[in-house]
């Protein structure tokens, strides 16, 4: 069983901003029902590009919903310039860190305040950058690449902890093992 900070458990049993926020000006969804875990993010921005509201609905484990509870609560109040900077890491830090099992959920709530924000602005994201890896979680090989450098992963399950790759149907397995081995000889 996996070790919950305090933290995690309050956003867990009391989830702040929960529910769609009617008049949301930008959305942001990520993850597969399917798969296991998703999330929708709802902001309302004013002019001055500010975060006024932000709500969550999720599908997923506790980590699930105190990373999207956290998420709401991180980013109230910032300008969108401000909110692009929030890496999964900070929703973690915020909930004073989260199993390593358990990171994919922040980076799923990244993901989806990226959308939202593109959202917001009109921009529409088309394709990731790279070669799907995961079809399961539309993982790219780029972000297996980018989250071993960053986070010095070495394994399959490190990466699956990490981006959720590799987490369904296991057929990409293999393909992340070589990127890791690619990595490393790099």
């Amino acid at each position: 069983m996996w070790e919950y900070t305090d933290k995690v458990k309050e956003h867990f049993l009391n989830p702040r901003n929960v529910g769609e926020l009617k008049d949301a000006n930008a959305v942001g969804e990520t993850g597969s029902l399917s798969c296991g875990d998703a999330l929708k993010l709802f902001l309302k921005v004013n002019e001055n590009e500010r975060i006024i509201e932000a709500s969550f609905m999720t599908f997923g484990c506790a980590s699930a919903v105190a990373s999207s509870s956290a998420l709401t609560e991180i980013i109230k109040g910032m300008t969108l310039s401000e909110a692009e900077k929030i890496t999964n890491d900070d929703i973690a830090d915020f909930l004073g860190g989260l199993p390593k099992e358990k990171m994919h959920c922040s980076v799923m709530g990244q993901a989806a305040l990226k959308k939202a924000i593109a959202d917001y602005r009109g921009i529409q994201i088309l394709e990731k950058p790279g070669e799907i890896v995961c079809e399961c979680f539309e993982v790219t090989d780029l972000e297996i690449i980018d989250a071993v450098k960053k986070n010095n992963l070495e394994t399959t399950e490190d990466v699956t902890n990490y981006l959720k790759a590799g987490g369904g149907c296991g057929n990409c397995l293999e393909r992340i093992e070589e990127i890791i081995e690619s990595v490393k000889v790099n």
